[in-house]
């Protein structure tokens, strides 16, 4: 069994998962953008009671394209955004790919939001891309 662990740049915050991710992709969408500071916002998906946190995070909630609550998790220490849960996706938390020990464990498998793309952010042309979020 594979274990994803990882932690903020501080290392306030360190977290755990024994189980494999669910689903990985980078999201393009505007609100990923602007919460990392980058392109976009690469992303895996692991089963909430999966995953053990140590130390302490802090949240910021704001709507999704849904139009449902989208909390963003970062070390109030350093600032790293690490966790994401969404409330259109109950029971599974989003981890920042960035933030992992073995950056090779991650393996993007969509591109979302891709309508909302950076005109200089070029995807890889056998990308698998939604214009916006993927079909459920």
């Amino acid at each position: 069994m594979t274990t994803i662990s990882g932690s903020c740049l501080c290392g306030a915050v360190r977290y755990r998962c024994t189980a494999p991710a669910v689903l990985s992709g980078n999201c393009h969408c505007r609100d990923c953008q602007r919460s990392s500071g980058s392109a976009y916002a690469p992303t895996f998906f692991v089963p909430q009671q999966a995953l053990e946190i140590s130390g302490e995070v802090a949240y910021y909630g704001s709507p999704g394209s849904s139009g449902r609550i989208v909390r963003r998790g970062f070390c109030p220490s350093c600032g790293s955004q690490l966790f994401g849960i969404a409330e259109a996706m109950p029971g599974l938390v989003g981890v920042r790919a960035g933030t992992l020990d073995d950056a090779s464990q991650y393996v993007p498998h969509v591109d979302i939001f891709v309508g909302q793309a950076a005109p200089w952010d070029h995807l890889p042309e056998n990308a698998v891309c939604f214009a916006g979020a993927p079909p459920r």
